[in-house]
């Protein structure tokens, strides 16, 4: 019995990898993931721009998550920083 792991070959034209195309581990792969809009324009950009890391090879991802995280830790600082409604002024006298 052998310990190596067979290396997968070109699949059949029903689906997977065109024949001829040799495996590459490394390449770029959709991750098929879904991203559902949260109403905020720049949050929902954040989120589409995960959808590069499907064309790029794994070593590429870090650079956006990175961006995104920078982005959305950015976008909730700003929540934090908004002035919110003034407090309307009370007139004490009786």
């Amino acid at each position: 019995m052998s310990d190596s792991m067979p290396v997968p070959g070109p699949q059949d034209p029903d689906g997977g990898e065109p024949a001829g195309q040799a495996y590459d581990p490394a390449a770029p792969a959709p991750l098929g993931v879904q991203r559902v809009p949260t109403g905020d324009a720049g949050v929902d950009a954040l989120l589409e721009r995960l959808g590069d890391v499907d064309h790029l090879a794994a070593d590429g991802h870090l650079g956006v998550y990175e961006d995104v995280h920078r982005g959305l830790r950015d976008a909730l600082t700003a929540l934090d920083t908004r002035p919110g409604p003034q407090p309307e002024p009370h007139n004490h006298r009786s």
